[in-house]
């Protein structure tokens, strides 16, 4: 073990900082495609920093689909190619207007492609979420609302049936949670946004792409 290795990592965010530190790893070919990664202890002791710490970097590090977790076996790398580190980079660093716009932007083309491709299965789970949202709403348990609201947008974006745009969405969705529940102290934005939700879900089970196109539109604010 290297002195680098035991290096004490001091960054505003431990998970980030293992993260640049196993990406470069993993990019300078250090980790091979398939080879196995440290176990979670070696990890703790090798960058000083807890169990938490590591889970959340593999969890980025896996969503980033720079490696894969395989229970039971372990964490193995799967991709290697120069392109994903600085994608990553930039999207794990983005926070604020800029991640919102393109939350925006996906929450359009999402909605389209739902109304298209939905099935059945995927209309009864967001009907569970868009009820279990109502309810928090109406309880005024704003972070139990917002949970729900991601889940909702999440399993629309599954229901676009394109694995790409739903695993983007759901990086995205998943880091502007932080800042909705700094936002919505209580539930009356997001209770008076619950119709226009019912109306998307309207929209995407009577298979009509323009009025989702709409609905997510007005959800999302950029047209009134």
């Amino acid at each position: 073990m290297t002195t680098k290795d035991t290096t004490l990592l001091k960054r505003h965010s431990l998970a980030d900082a293992v993260v640049d530190e196993l990406q470069q790893r993993i990019t300078s070919g250090q980790y091979r495609i398939g080879e196995k990664l440290p176990t979670e202890p070696e990890l703790m002791q090798q960058f000083g920093v807890g169990r938490s710490t590591i889970r959340e970097a593999i969890r980025i590090l896996s969503n980033s689909g720079l490696i894969r977790v395989q229970q039971g076996l372990g964490t193995f790398v799967e991709l290697q190619q120069s392109l994903t580190a600085p994608f990553h980079h930039s999207l794990q660093r983005a926070e604020g207007d800029d991640l919102n716009e393109v939350r925006q932007l996906l929450e359009l083309k999402i909605a389209e492609k739902a109304a298209i491709n939905r099935t059945q299965d995927d209309i009864d789970r967001m009907t569970r979420f868009l009820e279990k949202r109502h309810e928090a709403a109406l309880k005024n348990k704003p972070v139990e609302c917002i949970e729900a609201d991601i889940e909702f947008h999440i399993s629309l974006a599954n229901a676009a049936k394109n694995d790409i745009l739903a695993e983007l969405y759901r990086i995205i969705a998943n880091k502007m949670k932080k800042s909705f529940i700094e936002v919505f102290i209580t539930t009356e934005t997001l209770l008076s946004k619950q119709d226009l939700h019912s109306a998307l879900l309207q929209s995407i089970v009577e298979k009509d792409p323009k009025k989702a196109w709409y609905w997510a539109a007005r959800i999302t604010g950029q047209i009134r």
